[in-house]
């Protein structure tokens, strides 16, 4: 296929964050055009984020029904390709569902759906149509994030020990749903964010993020969960036991009341011979740490990393690759199995999808269950 892969969006109208970090993502490697949307609720509004956006107006759409059913009567090389899923939650199945059925392969945000059950469903919708379904999972599109897989895999620490990974924000440390903050509102809101707040928003950022780099699973939590800001319907912080299906341990913390914090995602791994530690205010460096000789920094860019970081690297090394970066990899590591999919290749034909998928989307709904109903029941701990 000699050209540019075509898609539509759900969401991301005005006062969206995130349907415009995925369009900058879509358009970094050139690799996809946005030709469809139904950006909002109001029909005028996404009429005018279509205008906006250089859409033809004849395909802003009403309902994302619409324009699924629509787009699906269009000849191949004209009609979207894939579908983006940037609405709250609670909007994430029937899109995805309806997309799929109709052959539209589908990327969305994290999590994956509104309930377990939800992602469950998904999965077997996916395996039965043949879609592809990605879940952006941001952080692991950071090429260091890459190279410490690559080590983590390759056996350079020994046996992975202890866990220790942190997301620290502040920006909801007020009664911020309370005001004109849309992103704060549907958060905040159990109809439309699910069961968890911190820890579906972000929570599930750092589990994800510590199974990736790990290759392993967890298995069991115990969580401390708290609403620290009075009259909040859902948790903000969350202090997290957590035990992997290697035996080895963890502590993860998330937290959206953390003053002054913006969002300060790092990891620590030890394993039996050495360690790493990575923060995201500093993407580009990861600290290796060994039980037997001098601590090194590792930079993106450099003849050692790995060719799986090399793969996810853009520019040359000493100049910072940061959260657009990152994420723009999830879009061209996805398109680029959308691509082959197109050109006539299975499923089971592609080996590597270097991205995160709905088996991720399910750990990460599971991972939120098990830890609310930990922080019921006073933190007892509760298996995934």
């Amino acid at each position: 296929m000699s050209r540019r892969l075509l898609y539509g969006m759900i969401g991301g109208g005005p006062g969206a964050f995130i349907g415009g970090v995925h369009r900058i993502a879509a358009a970094l490697d050139n690799e996809a055009e946005l030709v469809c949307g139904s950006f909002s609720s109001s029909f005028e509004k996404t009429a005018e984020t279509a205008k906006q956006l250089y859409i033809a107006p004849e395909r802003a759409y009403a309902t994302y029904q619409e324009m699924i059913e629509k787009e699906s009567l269009l000849p191949e090389g004209e009609r979207m390709d894939f579908v983006a899923i940037v609405t709250p939650n609670h909007l994430h199945f029937e899109p995805a569902k309806l997309a799929m059925e109709q052959g539209f392969h589908v990327i969305c945000d994290k999590p994956a759906t509104f309930d377990t059950a939800q992602s469950v469903a998904l999965s077997k919708i996916a395996k039965e149509t043949g879609m592809e379904f990605a879940l952006t999972h941001t952080y692991t599109g950071y090429p260091m994030v890459k190279q410490a897989v690559q080590m983590i895999k390759d056996g350079a620490f020994g046996k992975v020990r202890k866990v220790v990974v942190e997301y620290p924000q502040g920006w909801m440390s007020t009664d911020v749903e309370n005001t004109d903050n849309k992103q704060a509102g549907w958060r905040s809101d159990p109809s439309k964010s699910g069961k968890a707040g911190a820890v579906g928003d972000i929570g599930t950022h750092a589990a994800n993020l510590a199974e990736t780099i790990t290759g392993l699973s967890i298995t069991e939590v115990a969580a401390d969960v708290s609403r620290m800001v009075e009259g909040r319907k859902l948790d903000d912080d969350a202090n997290v036991l957590i035990r992997f299906n290697n035996g080895a341990k963890g502590v993860l913390h998330c937290s959206q009341i953390c003053a002054g914090e913006e969002n300060d995602v790092n990891i620590r791994v030890w394993g039996e011979k050495g360690g790493l530690e990575w923060h995201q205010h500093e993407p580009n460096s990861m600290k290796v740490k060994w039980l037997d000789q001098p601590t090194q920094i590792y930079r993106t860019g450099k003849e050692y990393m790995s060719d799986l970081a090399a793969a996810n690297t853009r520019t040359p090394w000493g100049h910072p690759e940061g959260y657009l970066e990152a994420f723009a990899n999830l879009y061209n590591n996805f398109i680029s199995v959308v691509r082959k999919r197109i050109d006539g290749a299975t499923f089971s034909e592609i080996q590597s999808r270097d991205f995160p998928g709905i088996e991720d989307g399910i750990k990460g709904m599971k991972f939120i269950d098990a830890v609310i109903e930990s922080g019921e029941n006073n933190a007892a701990w509760r298996k995934i």
